[in-house]
């Protein structure tokens, strides 16, 4: 069926943040004398909801509630939100997608208040129709504003194309209703996205190349 509308997650899909995640979470495992954790077993276990993978790092939560680490880590996050970059090709297949006239959203699982200083700062907003995120900053997940976004949408829904890098977004994508590709370059191992049995790639180039072969004979 004919793609006519994609639907972007934002956080390792579209901005290259890991290298952001990783230092973030440990300055506050480190506060809490909790050991420290490596990029690799950062993409073997983040999940969400992120009150779990709060779980695995080892966080007791009758000693510390999660809204207490959860905002701490937020906050640590948010010092330096504005240094991570587009991934690599990232802007120029967004422009693609925009010349043919197919629409764009960004739907995330981050506060709504931080995406739109964001939105600004990479200069995105004449990208998407709409961009929708959370009350929050406790990451809890978007399915429930994914089914209501989609509800507004005047598509079918396997005429929208949902993008991610993360099992859940795999999993909001089948909760809606949305055909599903997956980047391996965010927070999740390409190992488990693989094991999803989801259409995987590995960066920009291959999405766009599959993407735009997709379009054309559409």
């Amino acid at each position: 069926m004919e793609i006519k509308h994609i639907i972007w997650d934002w956080n390792g899909t579209l901005l290259d943040d890991l290298w952001l995640s990783i230092k973030a979470i440990n300055i506050v495992l480190k506060r809490y004398s909790l050991p420290a954790i490596t990029e690799e077993k950062y993409l073997d276990i983040f999940t969400f909801p992120v009150v779990d993978y709060y779980e695995l790092l080892g966080f007791d939560f009758n000693k510390h509630p999660f809204e207490v680490v959860g905002t701490e880590f937020i906050e640590e996050y948010t010092r330096l939100q504005k240094k991570p970059q587009l991934h690599h090709g990232a802007k120029e297949l967004m422009s693609e997608i925009s010349s043919r006239g197919i629409t764009q959203s960004l739907l995330s699982a981050a506060r709504k208040k931080m995406l739109d200083t964001l939105m600004n700062h990479h200069n995105l907003h004449g990208y998407f129709i709409n961009v929708i995120g959370q009350n929050d900053h406790y990451a809890y997940g978007k399915t429930e504003a994914g089914r209501e976004w989609v509800n507004e949408l005047h598509y079918n829904a396997h005429e929208v194309l949902f993008v991610g890098d993360t099992i859940h977004d795999l999993d909001v994508a089948n909760e809606i209703g949305a055909d599903c590709v997956l980047l391996s370059h965010g927070h999740t191992s390409h190992e488990r996205l693989k094991k999803t049995r989801a259409l995987v790639f590995t960066n920009f180039d291959s999405l766009q190349k599959w993407l735009i072969k997709k379009l054309d004979f559409s």
